[in-house]
């Protein structure tokens, strides 16, 4: 079985909670647990957002790490509060897909 690092774990943690809580019209994120507000979810950020997100200046941290997460946080919650979550796929896709 593949070890997994503390931060990959933190990531998928991040990743699952937004697919429960939010709830999309494409059916990629599911919003079955009513009782969680997407306001407090936080981004996952992995190489690609995180690049993404440098290029944007959403963050200036260097390295992904949980202060980087929260200077993330902070900035995407002045976009959107109730929701901020909902930039991830478009910092993930643009970094992935995209070549940003």
């Amino acid at each position: 079985m593949t070890r997994v690092s503390y931060a990959t774990l933190i990531i998928r943690l991040n990743m699952y909670l937004r697919w429960m809580v939010r709830k999309d019209d494409r059916g990629v994120d599911f919003g079955i647990w009513k009782t969680i507000s997407p306001s407090t979810l936080s981004c996952p950020l992995d190489v690609h957002s995180g690049n993404v997100a440098r290029k944007l200046g959403l963050i200036t941290r260097k390295q992904n790490d949980s202060k980087t997460v929260a200077e993330l946080d902070m900035n995407l919650r002045e976009l959107d509060k109730e929701d901020p979550v909902k930039y991830d796929f478009a910092l993930f896709g643009l970094g992935v897909f995209e070549g940003f």
